[in-house]
């Protein structure tokens, strides 16, 4: 029966086309940054902005994840993509990369992806001070201390920008076992939503996108050695199946575009119907067979007729 609504949900709700969702050029002469952009989503999204026209910077820790990074984009698009080694929990590197993609790019950017993220499944009470510290650092902090150094430098030269945070569904109602992640990423929407009131008179947009499970190299085999949590996680999948990157940079960019100029202070949920899901108290009953279902249509008639 498993088999059988798995196909059925496939039917309903095919895999994503893999094509861009804007036309070609659509970013052409901005320029963009992306922190975490050397793999995973942050790779996605600044591979697809390149493919779009514009030219990106991304940074991570590592250079030399985010120079092979650089170089495997450079081979698809004819876009300038480069490296930047940046440890977004330090404040005085924010302040050197600034400088650097200014005089990399010829100004500052007018897209921002606050991407750079931390995180580990641990029961709360077995977490250090450090440990604690260290995601929020990361998550928190590294957030705060790229807008920050960039909004005033962009308030300073009187121009516009695009800021977009990659979040998680999890800052809605909280979850155990990653508590500093999700009081990081909370942080983060509220910045967002702040940062939008207060300087979108300057011409700066914010936004977020919470993402559900979208399945990354690397990412389960860290959070889910066993594989148990994601055949977990996507029974409570509405959709039937993990969300892709193509989809995340599709939606990323179109944030970003001058198409959504509307569109500010938003945190957008991107998770397949996944939260609404968990929340809803008979949701479960989705597990139920049809078999299960006639006995119990059966059992409440003969309730009614006695």
């Amino acid at each position: 029966m498993a088999a059988v609504y798995k196909r059925f949900l496939s039917q309903l709700h095919p895999p994503p086309l893999r094509k861009r969702l804007l036309p070609d050029g659509s970013l052409s002469g901005k320029t963009a940054l992306v922190t975490g952009g050397g793999t995973g989503l942050g790779k996605g999204i600044a591979q697809m902005m390149a493919e779009l026209g514009a030219g990106v910077g991304i940074a991570s820790r590592k250079m030399e994840v985010v120079q092979k990074a650089a170089e495997e984009m450079s081979d698809k698009t004819s876009s300038k993509v480069v490296p930047f080694q940046l440890d977004v929990r330090d404040p005085v590197a924010v302040s050197r990369v600034a400088d650097e993609f200014t005089e990399s790019m010829g100004g500052l950017p007018d897209i921002i992806i606050n991407n750079a993220a931390g995180n580990f499944i641990s029961p709360t009470e077995r977490l250090s001070p450090n440990a604690f510290r260290t995601i929020v650092d990361i998550v928190l902090m590294g957030t705060a201390h790229v807008s920050l150094e960039f909004g005033k430098r962009l308030i300073a030269a009187k121009k516009g920008a695009n800021f977009l945070s990659i979040t998680t569904t999890y800052t809605q109602f909280g979850s155990g076992f990653v508590v500093p992640s999700a009081t990081a990423k909370a942080g983060v929407e509220t910045m967002t939503r702040s940062l939008a009131s207060e300087w979108g008179r300057y011409g700066m947009r914010f936004n977020a996108i919470a993402p559900g499970p979208i399945e990354t190299k690397g990412a389960f085999t860290r959070l889910d050695p066993t594989g148990q949590f994601m055949k977990r996680t996507l029974e409570q999948v509405p959709i039937g199946r993990l969300g892709e990157i193509e989809e995340l940079a599709n939606l990323s960019t179109y944030l970003v575009s001058d198409y959504a100029s509307w569109i500010n202070g938003e945190i957008i949920a991107f998770d397949g119907g996944q939260l609404p899901y968990a929340a809803g108290m008979f949701n479960q009953l989705t597990q139920v067979t049809q078999e299960q279902w006639d006995m119990l249509e059966k059992a409440i008639r003969n309730v009614k007729g006695s």
